[in-house]
């Protein structure tokens, strides 16, 4: 019996019930139906099976919990202080494995076989994991990429680093179709006069080989100019205005290597670009929402290549902005078509999703990462929105996105802080969650509408990288 056989013959010996809720409420829900401070809400098809905590010296104030990535039955969290590695193999029960100290902002991580990327995005005073801040106008600061060797998940072993222009906020590993060498495509943004490594224009991004054989040589390779044009020059204006980013690099990254294919999500630009040439990237379409997008933040493919969802990082992942001052159509999801073929093939904007349920003005809510779940014949995906929560919502009509789900807490305060779920992503069954302040989480949907995701059992997951999963 085929996967779609098989989904259709499951569905009707499954019996969908109501999910309990892991926690309990702190404060009563206001009079228009936010959640009081940690209150949790939640769809019927949605529920949490656990929350990890975290675990010192992770759990101080500037130790934020960032991206994640999968390997196996294993789940690493990046962290503003180094990453943490779990064992999932049981979901329900996900345990501490091993956690790696490495001070540097952003800490992106992605993962390859037994190599571990991170992802420095502060001058610190060396490419050790025990520099300290040092600042970005003297020019023996260093930021970069770091990489680590995770054979022994309880001892990991820092083996190399790449210093890259202005650091690397966020990193995408990108394979090599005919080697199994790696790439990874650097992304960083905010160059300023005075920081020699980091001077203006930065219109480029930088790409790290890293060889197969020998992953401590690792080295820059390029540094392709994405906008000869300089990109949008940004509009100015003071939050919440309609201010846009002027662009000075990229955000985040998401390829889809099998089609040479990739999507960039670059500040005041979305651009679509072919990378056959893995060292020669080549922008082919570049759009541009003055109206409605301030920062073009990252970029999720559907299962067939031919549609990108653009988020809006509105506010800057420090304001609240899913209200009604906002409204729906700014600091939102931008759902675009790939039309034509080849050289032609270019990016077409069909409809804005934002999640439905107002948040109060002390919750920063903004759209953020997530990735595809990866259902037959229909595009579906869940999506971090700080303390907007978790939602799950279907694209398969590209003009008429739709929520399907949804788990959210209320407030963590009444006062204006960064909380709530930076990344959250499908992996396996089950959806796993960085949550900024409260650790690492997992829960479950169980709707007929995704059910076909069961079926799809993934080795490793990085969310920018990705493939066909039917």
């Amino acid at each position: 019996m085929g996967a779609k056989g098989r989904s259709l013959a499951l569905l009707g010996a499954v019996a969908v019930a109501i999910p309990m809720v892991i926690g309990t409420p702190a404060a009563a829900a206001d009079q228009n139906g936010i959640p009081g401070i940690d209150e949790i809400r939640h769809s019927w098809n949605i529920r949490q099976l656990a929350s990890l905590p975290k675990q010192a010296p992770f759990n101080t104030p500037d130790s934020l919990n960032t991206d994640l990535a999968f390997s196996g039955d294993k789940a690493i969290v990046g962290n503003y202080n180094g990453f943490t590695i779990y064992d999932i193999s049981n979901p329900r029960k996900p345990k501490l494995v091993s956690q790696v100290s490495c001070p540097g902002s952003q800490n992106d991580v992605s993962v390859s076989g037994n190599l571990v990327f991170l992802s420095t995005d502060s001058s610190r005073s060396d490419d050790s994991c025990n520099s300290v801040s040092k600042p970005a106008s003297e020019k023996d600061a260093w930021e970069g990429i770091k990489i680590f060797d995770i054979s022994n998940v309880k001892a990991p072993k820092y083996i190399a680093a790449v210093e890259t222009n202005c650091g690397s906020h966020t990193h995408t590993l990108v394979p090599d179709n005919k080697s199994k060498d790696l790439y990874l495509y650097v992304s960083s943004y905010g160059p300023r006069a005075e920081f020699p490594d980091c001077a203006p224009p930065h219109d480029l991004i930088s790409i790290i080989k890293v060889p197969a054989r020998n992953p401590a040589a690792a080295a820059i390779v390029a540094k392709p100019v994405l906008f000869p044009d300089g990109g949008n020059p940004g509009v100015g204006g003071t939050f919440p205005d309609k201010i846009v980013s002027a662009t000075s690099g990229c955000h985040d990254i998401t390829v889809y290597p099998s089609k040479d294919l990739a999507a960039g999500a670059c500040m005041g630009d979305g651009i679509l670009f072919d990378i056959k040439n893995r060292e020669k990237p080549r922008v082919i379409n570049q759009v541009r929402d003055n109206e409605h997008f301030a920062f073009w933040h990252s970029a999720t493919f559907n299962n067939e290549g031919t549609k990108v969802v653009f988020t809006d990082e509105l506010g800057g992942g420090g304001r609240a902005t899913c209200n009604e001052q906002i409204g729906p159509q700014r600091g939102a999801d931008g759902v675009y078509d790939i039309t034509g073929r080849g050289d032609n093939r270019k990016l077409v904007f069909r409809s804005y999703f934002k999640i439905p349920r107002p948040n109060a003005e002390s919750e920063v809510c903004v759209a953020h990462n997530g990735s595809l779940i990866p259902v037959l014949g229909r595009d579906i995906m869940v999506q971090a929105w700080y303390q907007g929560g978790i939602s799950v919502w279907d694209f398969t009509d590209s003009a008429r996105p739709k929520e399907i789900g949804y788990w959210e807490r209320g407030p963590v305060s009444d006062t204006l802080t960064t909380a709530g779920p930076w990344s959250t992503y499908y992996y396996n069954g089950h959806i796993y969650s960085s949550d900024i302040e409260k650790g690492f989480e997992v829960l479950e949907i169980i709707d007929p509408r995704v059910l076909s995701a069961k079926f799809v059992k993934m080795k490793e997951l990085n969310a920018q990288t990705q493939g066909h999963f039917w």
